[in-house]
């Protein structure tokens, strides 16, 4: 499904990412974690095709990339950001963004499909929203633009399905109705990767957890097994303590500067 092999990212005399190996597999649902400019994000952009390492080697849904378009390929990933929030028109009715989805389009220039119309519809109706479909996208609260673009990303059936700090900017209702969705339709994409800064997002829905520490996969594999104090102590730099709940990760901390 996804392999990285030794990939490195320089910018301006800056390594970003240091050798980084991840192999995700079909079926496996994973949750990224680590500090900020740690370099998460960067290994999805290495991961949808909008940066090449340095060196090393990406290889996502069969492909290595400098060998393939990687255009073809994004159409099999659904991605969900605050940067494609930013480039989506706020004037289109809600369908039409989620319509876009079905073609990796960020709006529709020709006559649409009726029956991608009405596969809008119903996804729209599936995530509860229904009655929003015809509202201009820009007068959505965050937690329905939330909503949309996840409708957006599965209207492709998607193999893959990226989501970057999906929860960003919410409310703990809003950031819990949009997990319970995320929980129960995550899997009509057959591999899901979130990243987030918070562990407790770490919901059923995810199988396998990596850390990023300063560019490097600090940790990888099932979550139980990555998602432990003594390992988010050394990625943290603090002293952390995991429990879990209704399986998910909740912590506890005494802050920094704190030493047990």
């Amino acid at each position: 499904m996804i392999r990285l092999q030794q990939v490195t990212w320089r910018r301006e005399n800056r390594d970003i990412l240091k050798g980084v190996d991840l192999h995700v597999r079909p079926g496996e649902h994973w949750v990224i974690l680590g500090r900020n400019g740690c370099g998460k994000t960067t290994i999805l952009e290495m991961i949808t095709g909008y940066l090449f390492p340095t060196s090393g080697t990406v290889e996502v849904l069969g492909h290595r990339y400098g060998r393939v378009d990687v255009r073809e390929v994004r159409k099999k990933i659904g991605y969900i950001s605050q940067s494609l929030v930013e480039k989506m028109s706020l004037s289109d009715p809600v369908w039409e963004v989620v319509a876009t989805g079905e073609y990796a389009y960020l709006r529709f220039y020709q006559t649409i499909d009726p029956d991608v119309v009405r596969k809008a519809h119903d996804m729209l109706e599936r995530l509860g929203i229904a009655h929003l479909a015809n509202q201009p996208f820009g007068t959505l609260s965050q937690g329905e633009r939330k909503k949309a673009l996840l409708a957006r990303a599965l209207m492709a059936e998607p193999e893959l399905l990226i989501m970057d700090e999906a929860c960003a900017g919410l409310d703990l209702y809003e950031r819990e109705k949009l997990l319970a969705d995320l929980n129960r339709l995550g899997n009509l994409a057959k591999t899901v990767l979130y990243v987030t800064h918070h562990i407790e997002e770490a919901i059923p829905l995810f199988t396998h957890a990596a850390i990023v520490h300063d560019g490097r996969i600090a940790a990888a594999g099932p979550k139980r097994e990555v998602l432990t104090g003594e390992t988010l102590s050394r990625a943290y730099e603090l002293p952390i303590e995991v429990d879990w709940v209704y399986d998910r990760p909740w912590i506890r901390t005494q802050g920094a500067g704190v030493r047990t």
